[in-house]
């Protein structure tokens, strides 16, 4: 399906959650892109979209894709709804752009892309980290030669993921909750970009550290990729250390923050959850779009702004190391330090790539780097974390895609 004789792409979005919040910024100021419809089952919630945005309001993903009015959909409803809402839109064809992670399994993201490909429409997972500039810029310079081959790729990040208000299935391993599911795809889609995409194996351990959170807040993860290079993945998300003092105090939005933060948000939970067993649903849900929380043009501006990042990366090659900055690139080599610095668009938080991606696809007949081929292989390797540490064995893979430079 192409239209490709269209001067934007028209899109609808499916589900007006937190992923719709983040990402609205960079739909409303994408000049090729026109958000024309929203679905939501909450009334509040698509009177509130269509009063502010003039997109017109659907209760459900079927009656959306059903419209032709919409020539693609962006997919930000809770992880277990994936597969049925992508083949729905699939059915429609509708183009796609389906939220981290693409499903719970590798089979359901087989499946997906079957009926993508069936439909001939492009399917784009949208790991926003590894659309993030530096690490793009990163990709670049490690591909060029210019300061060798790539031997290992080291990230981590430390936070408050786990202490974030969140609904009972977002602590529930089995539905999609904990780190595995919401933070690891982030950093196996950065670290297989830059690795060039082709995982060997992996080793894991994850730990479940606070009985009240009962799912995986932590891992530590090996990868070895088909050339010989590897990389290291480390992820905590339970606010003691916060490595954004590694990051100029960015958070992982772009924002700048205080230094003085760690433990903030474990204090806060416990305050709410002094008020009773559904105090931190209640909270959750009064940020919900459409509730008392405002979410309008705005959102768009801030302050003081980077790039968006998934914690502290390094990239060593034979002739020196590379380091996504705030700003750009941090470059390590034999004449010393320098900073290239990597152009940002003036949205917070910058998500501009998933639909420049989408745009270049549906409009230009560019083939996505972020494919359903592509997602698929990062769920493979996420999903080997959680095998590996659960069976504590080395997991061999058999899903991965090369990079599409």
């Amino acid at each position: 399906m192409s239209v490709s004789s269209q001067q934007a792409v028209r899109l609808g979005v499916i589900g007006l959650g937190g992923a719709t919040r983040q990402m609205l910024p960079s739909i409303i100021k994408h000049p090729d892109v026109r958000m024309v419809a929203g679905a939501d089952p909450r009334a509040e919630a698509r009177e509130r979209f269509a009063a502010e945005y003039g997109a017109t309001p659907f209760a459900t993903a079927e009656a959306l894709c059903a419209s032709r009015d919409v020539d693609a959909v962006y997919i930000a409803t809770p992880h277990q709804w994936h597969r049925d809402n992508v083949l729905t839109a699939a059915a429609a064809r509708k183009h796609i752009v389906v939220e981290k992670p693409m499903a719970l399994s590798v089979d359901d993201c087989e499946v997906m892309v079957q009926a993508a490909e069936l439909a001939g429409v492009h399917l784009i997972v949208g790991h926003t980290h590894s659309f993030d500039p530096p690490i793009l810029k990163m990709r670049e310079i490690i591909r060029s030669g210019e300061i060798g081959q790539l031997a290992m790729v080291n990230t981590f990040s430390y936070g408050n993921f786990l202490y974030r208000p969140r609904r009972p299935e977002e602590l529930d391993t089995v539905q999609g909750g904990g780190v595995i599911y919401n933070q690891v795809p982030h950093q196996v889609d950065v670290v297989r970009l830059l690795g060039g995409g082709m995982v060997r194996s992996v080793r894991s351990m994850a730990w479940t550290l606070d009985a009240e959170r009962p799912t995986e807040g932590s891992h530590m993860t090996f990868l070895q990729f088909e050339d010989g290079a590897a990389a290291s993945l480390v992820f905590s998300g339970y606010d003691f250390f916060d490595s954004d003092e590694f990051h100029s105090w960015v958070g992982e939005s772009g924002e700048e923050k205080v230094s003085d933060g760690h433990g903030r948000a474990r204090a806060a939970l416990a305050n709410v959850k002094a008020g009773g067993h559904d105090a931190e649903a209640a909270w959750k849900n009064a940020a919900a779009y459409g509730r008392t929380v405002r979410l309008g043009p705005g959102a768009g501006e801030a302050q003081n702004a980077h790039h968006l990042h998934c914690g502290v990366t390094i990239a060593s090659c034979a002739f020196g190391d590379l380091r996504a900055s705030a700003d750009g690139v941090l470059v390590y080599d034999r004449q010393g330090r320098r900073e290239i610095s990597v152009p940002r668009i003036p949205v917070f938080p910058d998500k501009s790539g998933v639909m420049d991606e989408l745009v270049a696809a549906v409009l230009h007949g560019k083939a996505p780097l972020h494919d359903g081929r592509w997602g698929k292989a990062t769920m493979e390797v996420a999903a080997a974390v959680l095998t590996s540490a659960r069976e504590r064995r080395e997991i061999t893979l058999k899903h991965q895609v090369p990079v599409r430079d």
